[in-house]
């Protein structure tokens, strides 16, 4: 019964959450269309997103409720948590752009889950605070390498996961990342002046560790 009422809640918030993520994501490309990398290739992208987000959130939240034991709140919380990942590792792999008004409810859903959870709060704060002004100092330094965008959402990341958890997912993110732009270079699919997304492997170093605990 358990398992049936399991895959059951999986399916509803994929197909719920896969509506609502596309025509959030349609919109916002409509309207921020000035700050995206690829606006020419919209209308494929949208296509081939319509076909795998249902699937793929129906999997990755079945996966997440039949491999881990929690309170009805925490599973609430943790699929929430995975939802805005997918959707932030999705927008920035089309067009290089996590956008504000995404991280927004994310943070504070992580803010809401460090004051209701049995967790220490100062702890994540810390990693909220540190991780940002980290990144920040970054983005300064490498004038423009790391974008703004990047700096929100490893300040909202450190709001779910804490100091220990935050930065195990910036090493892997980075070192993922490196190794995804060294390939593109030797195979001559990005030039050493062209932008790279770091934002996407950080969002799935996140969710890899969310799924591993």
């Amino acid at each position: 019964m358990l398992l049936f009422l399991n895959i059951s809640a999986a399916i509803i918030c994929a197909v719920a959450g896969a509506i609502a993520g596309n025509l959030w994501i349609e919109k916002l490309y409509r309207e921020k269309n000035d700050i995206l990398t690829f606006p020419h290739k919209i209308s494929n992208q949208t296509q081939r997103r319509r076909q795998f987000l249902p699937p793929l959130l129906g999997m990755l939240f079945a996966y997440f409720l039949l491999s881990h034991t929690a309170t009805i709140p925490d599973n609430i919380f943790n699929l929430i948590f995975i939802y805005f990942l997918v959707l932030f590792t999705i927008t920035d792999f089309e067009q290089q752009v996590i956008f504000d008004i995404m991280q927004l409810p994310f943070a504070l859903c992580g803010l809401a889950f460090c004051l209701f959870s049995d967790i220490p709060l100062l702890n994540h704060l810390t990693a909220a605070l540190g991780g940002g002004v980290i990144f920040l100092v970054l983005a300064i330094l490498t004038r423009g390498g790391i974008g703004g965008g990047d700096i929100k959402l490893i300040a909202a990341l450190g709001l779910w996961l804490g100091t220990t958890a935050l930065i195990d997912v910036v090493a892997f993110g980075f070192i993922a990342g490196g190794i995804a732009a060294f390939v593109l270079l030797v195979f001559k699919h990005k030039k050493r002046t062209d932008k790279f997304a770091y934002g996407p492997y950080f969002t799935l170093a996140a969710l890899l560790q969310l799924f591993l605990k």
